[in-house]
């Protein structure tokens, strides 16, 4: 049980950074490909991200709780060396959800604010993959 618990925050930060490529790389862009019109393809991609700011702010979230957990201080310890990426990149959903998002949904200078919505998103993936690269236990040669 104690190694499962332990596994914990690479699950979540696996799921955080996989989410994000999901999304952003595969499913949005099969929208605008698949999709009778860009209007109904954009109406149904801003619905997505707004689910996944959702399951980012959940994902960074525990992310902050695991870092102080006294139960597991191994995985801890390895989630509190991705603190520096945990944070900005739990900024990035919220000012991509609640500042760009609504400006692109407005339709205000759609082409600026898409291309600050994607850097931003892209930053965050960016986030999350170092986030999981330091959370995941370094693996080496076992002793026998």
């Amino acid at each position: 049980m104690r190694s499962l618990i332990a596994r914990l925050p690479s699950f979540v930060a696996a799921l955080w950074w996989g989410s994000l490529g999901t999304i952003g790389f595969l499913v949005v862009p099969l929208l605008f490909r698949n999709l009778p019109s860009p209007a109904m393809a954009g109406g149904m991609a801003a619905r997505l991200f707004t689910a996944q700011a959702w399951v980012s702010l959940g994902c960074a979230m525990l992310l902050l709780m695991f870092s102080r957990s006294v139960r597991m201080p191994e995985a801890g310890a390895r989630v509190h060396t991705a603190l520096p990426f945990v944070l900005p990149g739990l900024l990035l959903a919220l000012l991509g959800e609640f500042g760009v998002a609504p400006r692109i949904v407005a339709r205000d200078n759609l082409p600026l604010w898409h291309a600050v919505g994607s850097g931003m998103y892209l930053l965050q993936w960016a986030c999350a993959a170092v986030v999981l690269w330091r959370v995941l236990p370094q693996t080496g040669p076992r002793p026998n």
